[in-house]
């Protein structure tokens, strides 16, 4: 008997559309993207056979793949049919138990380990199995195991840090950050000086100056990047404490071995003898604790109405414009850097923010500046 001829496939412009963006997809899995191909083509009046020598498959797969098509529209075809087997093992209480098990931590059930592993994982269901009704589940396998937990998008093994709003007050301290941040942008539109030098302060710790045990080795014929021993000395650790102007893009620097009360009081006295008295100095910071202690408001008190601080929300340092230039810091100038001795580390950070100074950058804010009223 001859086969009954399989009507032509006729597409909208939205299935189209969406099946031409799969038929160029590198990332979709491969039967869907030559599915969706089988379609295309047969919509534009290619026979079966051309189009099975084209993607050199069999014709029964075109045919079939059109059928489902006529059958079960483009998701169908696309797709596969369910196909008939032996039952699965586990049910969906099962199923159940081991994401249960996999949203506690190791430790809690008497492990060592702070995290699980599918091989661990698989063994503990493996031994608890009948203890707790689901005998099936004694000889399952990790694969097994790993597919109840993805279907469920369940990973235990890896860990996405979040941070927590621990500042009731976040929203009304960022609205004040952003405020002096709108104050400026007035400013630099309407070019009149408000009379108020506007900074952004915070420090950077725990800058290790190191040094090598052996000299580099430059690029030459042979080798094209800097060789390195993969030994070094540690020398100690060093503190900048920095302040961005953020009307001239001006870096103004302390280095120092620590950032205690007294190091935050000394940088206060270089912005004090910086700019002229006539000048309220606005700066924003955060809560460090040498930035409110005893000693720093006894200081605060010897020149009143000199300073104003805005502290950025806890958690909120991400709001404070220094930071950008923490970040240019850490990846032009610190990034490879060895000395033979800590004044040598505080040397070149002086001269390394000199040549900033040179051509200095004006950092400006943008992110919901638009909300912000004044």
């Amino acid at each position: 008997m001859p086969r009954t001829k399989v009507r032509p496939v006729m597409l909208t412009d939205e299935e189209r559309q969406k099946l031409e963006g799969l038929a160029n997809s590198r990332t979709d899995e491969a039967r869907r993207v030559q599915r969706a191909k089988i379609l295309l083509f047969s919509e534009r009046g290619d026979t079966d056979a051309s189009i099975a020598e084209r993607l050199q498959v069999n014709r029964l797969t075109v045919r079939n793949c059109a059928q489902k098509f006529h059958s079960m529209g483009v998701e169908g075809a696309l797709g596969d049919l369910a196909r008939s087997g032996r039952p699965a093992l586990i049910d969906d209480e099962g199923k159940a138990w081991i994401r249960q098990l996999a949203c506690q931590k190791p430790k809690d059930l008497g492990y060592a380990q702070e995290l699980w592993t599918i091989k661990l994982l698989t063994s503990h269901v493996q031994k608890k199995s009948k203890e707790v009704g689901y005998p099936a589940l004694a000889k399952a396998s990790g694969s097994t195991i790993w597919t109840v937990l993805n279907d469920a998008e369940i990973k235990p093994h890896k860990i996405r840090y979040y941070l927590e709003r621990r500042d009731p007050d976040f929203d009304q301290k960022m609205g004040e950050v952003l405020l002096v941040y709108k104050q400026l942008e007035i400013e630099f539109e309407s070019s009149i000086d408000s009379g108020i030098a506007v900074l952004s302060y915070d420090e950077k710790p725990g800058i290790q100056a190191l040094s090598n045990t052996a000299k580099d080795l430059m690029p030459a014929p042979g080798h094209s990047s800097i060789g390195r021993d993969h030994e070094y000395k540690r020398l100690g650790t060093l503190s900048l404490l920095c302040a961005l102007d953020l009307k001239s893009g001006e870096v103004i620097p302390l280095v120092r071995e620590s950032h205690k009360s007294s190091d935050f009081i000394d940088f206060l006295k270089i912005l004090d003898s910086k700019y002229s008295e006539a000048k309220r100095i606005r700066i924003v910071l955060d809560n460090h604790s040498a930035h409110t202690s005893k000693e720093t408001r006894a200081y605060l008190e010897t020149v009143p109405g000199r300073f104003e601080f805005v502290f950025t929300p806890k958690h909120g340092s991400w709001l404070n414009l220094v930071e950008s230039f923490f970040g240019k810091f850490a990846r032009v100038f610190l990034r490879g850097i060895r000395v033979s001795s800590k004044d040598e580390m505080a040397e070149r950070i002086y001269q390394y923010i000199e040549e900033v100074n040179v051509e200095p950058t004006v950092y400006r804010w943008k992110y919901k500046m638009d909300e912000v009223a004044v």
